[in-house]
């Protein structure tokens, strides 16, 4: 590859403009994850849609077989379409098609009436964006060496991550007192067959539509002769990708062990915030507005912890400030679990999400430090598909710990137990980090 296509994929100098573009696709993707999956419609379809399903699975089960099904066909087809978005030039083209298709699947949210006829809509609605959300994300990673250079990776990732964050408190204040609280919110909109909520859905992918536009228009396209990849069709892609799996294993090895690692750890985090509000309010005694507060402030604390050590990232390397994040976490949890009443929550509570935030932000550089210039598309799908494949465990192992133990509070060691799983297979993983793009400038 010669030195001007490498520049396509590794940018020459970090600017400003483009990582603001490239960011603000963090800030808008919040309306999904934030507003549709975790908070709010996903909430409507469980608690209002669902209520009356007849027969003997509830509304919550057909949430969580749906979403299962959806994990499903990601880990299926993240790693090709990855892979053929790098071969044929169309990461660009991929980011800004699977955007749209996520935020016309969130305005069709709009027609999920509060009746339970309408809950295989809002579930099928849900699941097919969930599948569309976590493919996006795949060339929205691997545009992250061509926004930053491999000495502003760390900083410019965690610049990402905090953004996500941030979107996410805002929108969330924006719905729920424009549109949720009291009787329909500040704008007084009806709560009749859900209506309110149905909004929700099409002010938020308004929201994403507009933060989106930024890094498609600022960032530049991927060339096709930029990437070492063939251009290949649907079925022979799944060929090539067995085939860079097979010289991964026989000269890449320190890549496929850090993408199990990372899956066992990164299920872990995700944990701490899946079940942070539930523990906040089964053990701790939080109330549900005290608990919107817990999670404005944990976010606050998530983004802060991103963007500081984005510079650390830099200057010390991913995998320290992974390491250092996942020990902190584990001890800090550790002491939660002996921690009783609502103020100790908010100190170590907030403590775990400080902790967070880095070690995502870190996964996700570690990971553009490994791969090839060309490759991102293709090992950011792998690394959505083995996330995917381990996304059972925290959830396992907190509901069999708090089983075990008769109270939620012992959950948290399920959760401890994953991360340390993870610290541990990544303290195997060879420390020496060649960063690809490094070398090749």
């Amino acid at each position: 590859m010669s030195s001007t296509e490498t520049g396509d994929v590794v940018a020459g100098r970090t600017r400003p403009g483009q990582v603001v573009a490239w960011s603000l696709w963090d800030w808008g993707s919040a309306a999904f994850n934030a507003v549709i999956v975790t908070f709010v419609f996903s909430v409507y379809l469980t608690d209002s849609v669902g209520k009356g399903l007849p027969g003997p699975v509830s509304p919550s089960t057909w949430l969580a077989w749906s979403i299962a099904a959806a994990s499903l066909v990601i880990a299926v087809l993240a790693p090709v379409l990855g892979q053929r978005s790098d071969g044929g030039g169309r990461r660009k083209r991929s980011l800004a098609l699977l955007t749209g298709a996520v935020v016309t699947c969130m305005a069709l949210m709009f027609f999920v009436k509060d009746d339970y006829h309408h809950l295989w809509l809002g579930l099928l609605l849900l699941a097919v964006g969930t599948v569309l959300f976590e493919l996006a994300q795949v060339p929205y990673f691997a545009m992250l060496r061509q926004v930053s250079t491999p000495a502003t990776v760390g900083r410019v990732s965690g610049i990402g991550w905090g953004f996500g964050y941030l979107g996410g408190i805002v929108l969330l204040l924006v719905v729920f007192l424009g549109f949720i609280s009291g009787d329909g919110g500040l704008l007084g909109v009806s709560t009749d067959e859900g209506l309110n909520i149905r909004v929700v859905a099409v002010v938020s992918a308004a929201w994403f539509l507009v933060f989106a536009l930024p890094v498609l228009l600022a960032v530049p396209e991927l060339p096709a002769e930029a990437s070492p990849l063939p251009r290949a069709g649907f079925v022979e892609s799944y060929r090539v990708l067995f085939a860079e799996l097979r010289a991964m294993w026989r000269d890449d090895r320190v890549t496929l062990q850090f993408l199990l690692a990372s899956a066992l750890f990164r299920d872990g985090l995700a944990g701490v915030f899946t079940f942070g509000g539930v523990i906040a309010v089964s053990v701790y005694g939080f109330t549900s507005d005290t608990v919107i507060y817990f999670a404005i402030a944990a976010n606050v604390a998530a983004a802060g912890g991103a963007i500081v050590a984005g510079r650390l990232d830099d200057r010390l390397g991913p995998r320290r400030v992974i390491v250092f994040s996942l020990v902190s976490l584990i001890v800090v949890g550790v002491v939660l679990v002996f921690v009783h009443g609502t103020a100790g929550f908010w100190v170590f509570g907030l403590l775990l999400c400080l902790f967070v935030g880095p070690a995502q932000s870190a996964s996700r550089t570690y990971l553009a430090r490994l791969t090839a210039p060309g490759k991102e598309g293709q090992n950011f799908g792998l690394y959505a598909m083995t996330g995917r494949a381990a996304s059972f465990l925290a959830p396992t192992f907190f509901g069999l710990f708090a089983f075990v133990g008769g109270d939620d509070r012992w959950g948290i060691l399920g959760l401890i137990l994953v991360l340390g799983l993870g610290l541990v297979a990544l303290l195997l993983v060879p420390a020496q980090l060649r960063d690809k793009a490094l070398e090749m400038r």
